[in-house]
């Protein structure tokens, strides 16, 4: 993910500077453990100021609306109380070459500022610190204790310190090529890790863009250079500092990442703040999307390998609960032929009932015949009842395995980050496991209610087609969205999505249609990689939720069969998003 740099932080601060000041603040939500949303309103506009201390998304720009969730954090109650019907009137960095941005709270503008809200953009090291107009910190994001850091503490009640100041040499327009050009190439080594060293306010991002529109290696020793290359860095240097001096920048996308210089852009971002709510945005959901399905996914393996242990000494313990018929039947020859007893035997072999051959049985010397056939009778019970005890549970043990593989069988079409959409699909699922006490609740997550956002799909013959992504997606779509016309289809014994083919009033699907619908449920199903799945399709008033059934289990009647073929269905997909 690239940091938020000092280049950065002065664009997206000019451009807040321009069109937000002064402000007044509204409110305040903290949105998780590193991001506040600050509520602005100028005389033209409304909007939300994101200010985050995140160890890798350190940032501040406008942002999206915060969620309507109970905001249960300290830190935004307190920054709550002491700014509220004051204005945001200044957004200035502390000092030259600094990413820590001051932003300054007054009753109107013109007048001294009373608070002052610190966002100190610092990779791990980021904090948001309020402090009032003596300079005393009142509320901070991370509080450092002495025992964290004996350089810079940070604790509410002693006055706030500035960071400890940078060490190297601050880069200036006036400096002289021959200058420059000497400090960096002082010390042969590489182009890039030699400017870091010499020179503060630059990052790897920046320096990779420049040294890349110079046409050179950054890891190209620096005792390899050319005059003509030194030259041709130094002017792009300038036009750099230049940038920054005349808060020119031009925000533009490149193949990996973003640049606020327009160097090597593949397309130009229509404003610096949608830029970066966009980026940090998308990286933060797509790290927090891998981690919580190697999360879920591990959880479900650990599951269900416990259960299939269960399940196998269930199934050891019915199979051998089937000879309690065969133990009485050996009682019963016992009992029909005493007189062939003889006193010490250990074997007697009787002709059996049914079909006359020799049954030999086991007996204990010790014991007559009446008490050995006792003995066999009282084996016979206790298998029967163990196969009546065992049976149940291994239903139950059964169920639970099929319910958890219909979960895993939807984790695992989210296959990777794509968009918002995959996320939601994901926490729905997380959700869930948690409310059937699989997974636990974290401290620090909010859930709330989520839109349920379904594949959508058009028919050949132009029929919506609704493809649910999990459980609850499945149970909304089965018993909450379905209409009477509709076709329900799902791969038949099969884990996987339920799939509604809308149809209008008195409508008949076409061949196609279902062929279509069919192969859709095979491909969002456990069998995606069969060739040939069967599905079964009904009307949804034919489906029904078992009393006391888990999410997404559903059982059905009046089923018509059809096969789907997941290649297709896959074709097709592919199609669509090369369009």
């Amino acid at each position: 993910m690239q940091p938020v740099d000092f280049t950065t932080v002065t664009a997206a601060c000019c451009e807040l500077r321009t069109t937000w000041l002064p402000a007044r603040f509204e409110q305040v939500h903290q949105r998780d453990r590193y991001t506040l949303s600050l509520g602005l309103r100028t005389l033209d506009q409304r909007g939300w100021l994101t200010v985050s201390w995140h160890p890798q998304a350190a940032r501040l720009c406008l942002g999206d609306p915060p969620p309507r969730t109970t905001d249960t954090f300290s830190f935004s109650q307190q920054i709550r109380n002491q700014l509220s019907g004051l204005a945001l009137i200044a957004i200035v960095a502390i000092a030259p070459w600094e990413r820590v941005i001051d932003l300054q709270f007054a009753p109107r503008p013109g007048e001294v500022a009373r608070w002052h809200l610190y966002v100190e953009i610092m990779g791990k090291y980021s904090n948001v610190i309020l402090v009032n107009a003596d300079n005393l910190v009142v509320a901070a994001a991370h509080q450092v204790s002495p025992q964290q850091s004996r350089l810079r503490p940070v604790q509410t009640g002693q006055s706030y310190e500035l960071p400890p100041g940078l060490t190297e040499a601050a880069p200036s327009l006036n400096e002289l090529q021959t200058r420059w050009q000497a400090r960096v190439s002082l010390v042969p080594g590489p182009l890039r890790q030699m400017l870091l060293k010499n020179y503060r306010g630059l990052s790897s991002a920046v320096l990779l863009s420049m040294i890349a529109t110079a046409d050179l290696d950054p890891e190209q020793s620096t005792a390899t250079l050319r005059e003509s290359d030194w030259q041709r860095l130094f002017h792009y240097w300038q036009l750099w500092l230049q940038a920054l001096q005349e808060e020119q920048f031009s925000p533009g996308w490149l193949s990996k990442g973003y640049t606020v210089l327009g160097w090597g852009a593949m397309r130009a971002a229509p404003n610096l703040q949608t830029l970066l709510n966009t980026y940090y945005t998308d990286q933060l959901q797509q790290q927090e999307f891998s981690q919580l399905r190697q999360r879920i996914a591990q959880k479900l393996i650990s599951i269900l390998a416990k259960l299939r242990v269960k399940a196998h000494t269930f199934s050891e313990r019915l199979a051998a609960s089937e000879q309690a018929d065969h133990y009485r039947e050996q009682a019963d020859l016992l009992m029909a032929h005493l007189q062939d007893w003889q006193p010490g035997m250990q074997a007697i072999t009787l002709p059996n009932f049914d079909t006359g051959e020799p049954n030999t049985i086991a007996i204990d010397p010790e014991k007559n015949a009446v008490q050995n056939a006792q003995m066999l009778y009282k084996r016979h019970q206790k298998l029967k009842r163990a196969r009546k005890a065992t049976e149940p549970l291994l239903d139950e043990v059964t169920q639970e395995i099929h319910y958890l593989e219909q979960v895993e069988g939807a984790v695992q079409q989210i296959e990777g980050y794509q968009s918002t959409e995959d996320l939601l699909a994901l926490e729905e699922i997380y959700d869930e496991l948690i409310q059937q006490g699989y997974m636990t609740e974290p401290e620090y997550r909010q859930p709330g209610k989520r839109k349920h956002n379904f594949y959508h799909f058009r028919s050949p013959s132009g029929s919506e087609l609704l493809v649910g992504r999990n459980n609850a997606q499945n149970d909304q779509l089965t018993f909450r969205l379905a209409g009477n016309y509709d076709l329900w289809f799902h791969t038949q014994e099969i884990p996987g999505s339920h799939v509604l083919l809308r149809l209008e009033p008195g409508s008949i699907p076409d061949k196609a249609d279902i062929q279509f619908a069919a192969d859709m449920a095979a491909y969002y199903s456990r069998a995606r990689q069969s060739k040939q799945v069967p599905v079964v399709y009904t009307q949804p008033r034919h489906v029904y939720k078992p009393k006391g059934a888990k999410p997404g289990m559903a059982i059905y009647k009046h089923e018509q069969v059809f096969w789907g073929y997941p290649e297709a269905a896959d074709a097709y997909l592919t199609a669509q998003n090369q369009r």
